[in-house]
């Protein structure tokens, strides 16, 4: 085992003991909003401490049974925001990848263009559906159809802007980093993917932060 690879062991473990904290944690503490009981436990993975740290720091304060006044400004909201789009984007990623991998798919004789595209069509379906998941239960008189609408103008932008910054460390992955790319049955391929995670973060964030000024999406 080489040090990547054991790097790749100790990240991963990080990334999913800290799911776990926060996971434990919103199930005695559920947020107001039943959505982001998924959306912290999933960055966790990826962001790991941080994602800890930022879960008691703003997630909490939006649980059921908080009574903190909730003094969060704009940053954080949109940070937010953003965490809700990602925890689409990376369990649609997630999704994608094996089916790629499994099928042995390939576009235009390409694994990568296959990964692209697989990955991109999950995770906008997860995103609307977490946006969906959001907006819905706020505004239920609207109806489903509006929220549906809503959530395609909410989160395509940013999952775009997302998906722009995973897809463009996976190919400096595959191009340039290794003579042989990683494979989804190894540790050091989903070490890649939280680095991805985090860019694609990075990315949106931006996205999100013209939205919420523009008014299509609601600070969370």
């Amino acid at each position: 085992m080489d040090a990547l690879e054991i790097i790749s062991w100790v990240a991963l473990a990080i990334g999913i003991l800290s799911s776990l904290v926060i996971l434990v944690d919103v199930i005695r503490h559920p947020q107001m909003m039943q959505i982001m009981n998924v959306v912290w436990p999933i960055n966790g993975w990826f962001f790991g401490p941080f994602a800890v740290w930022a879960y008691y720091k703003w997630g909490r304060l939006k649980a059921k049974d908080n009574n903190r006044e909730d003094r969060r400004g704009k940053p954080a909201k949109v940070f937010l925001s953003t965490s809700h789009c990602s925890a689409g984007c990376t369990l649609g990623d997630a999704v994608g990848v094996p089916i790629v991998f499994f099928t042995g798919m390939m576009i235009a004789g390409s694994t990568l263009l296959a990964h692209y595209i697989v990955e991109f069509t999950a995770a906008y379906l997860f995103g609307i559906l977490f946006q969906l998941f959001a907006i819905y239960p706020m505004h239920p008189d609207k109806g489903m159809r509006s929220a549906l609408k809503e959530a395609i103008k909410a989160d395509t932008l940013s999952l775009i802007a997302f998906e722009v910054g995973m897809f463009g460390w996976m190919a400096v992955v595959h191009f340039g980093l290794f003579s042989e790319p990683p494979k989804p049955n190894e540790a050091t391929y989903w070490f890649m993917m939280q680095i991805a995670m985090i860019l694609g973060f990075l990315t949106s964030y931006p996205a999100n932060w013209w939205l919420v000024n523009k008014g299509i999406k609601e600070a969370m």
